[in-house]
């Protein structure tokens, strides 16, 4: 039972702790803006450099490759 004098003291202290590093974010505008973070990731950063060549990955070559041959076949009857 005495250990209830030490774990409520300690419970309150987490509270406080967690209440203060919440005013914080939301004091230093970490709320402000959700949606950018989240939508960044969908923009190549890449593209407006100068310099910059797009580059046709080996895999895109290969896959039209691939699928042109599967219409090819399948023109000629044969399936897929």
């Amino acid at each position: 039972m005495e250990i209830i004098y030490v774990l409520i003291p300690i419970a309150m202290i987490f509270v406080a702790i967690a209440i203060m590093v919440f005013f914080w974010a939301v004091k230093s505008e970490q709320f402000d803006d959700l949606d950018r973070q989240s939508v960044s990731i969908l923009f190549d950063e890449n593209v407006d450099k100068p310099g910059h060549t797009p580059v046709t990955p080996l895999a895109t070559q290969l896959d039209d490759n691939a699928t042109q041959q599967a219409i090819k076949d399948q023109q000629k009857g044969m399936p897929l």
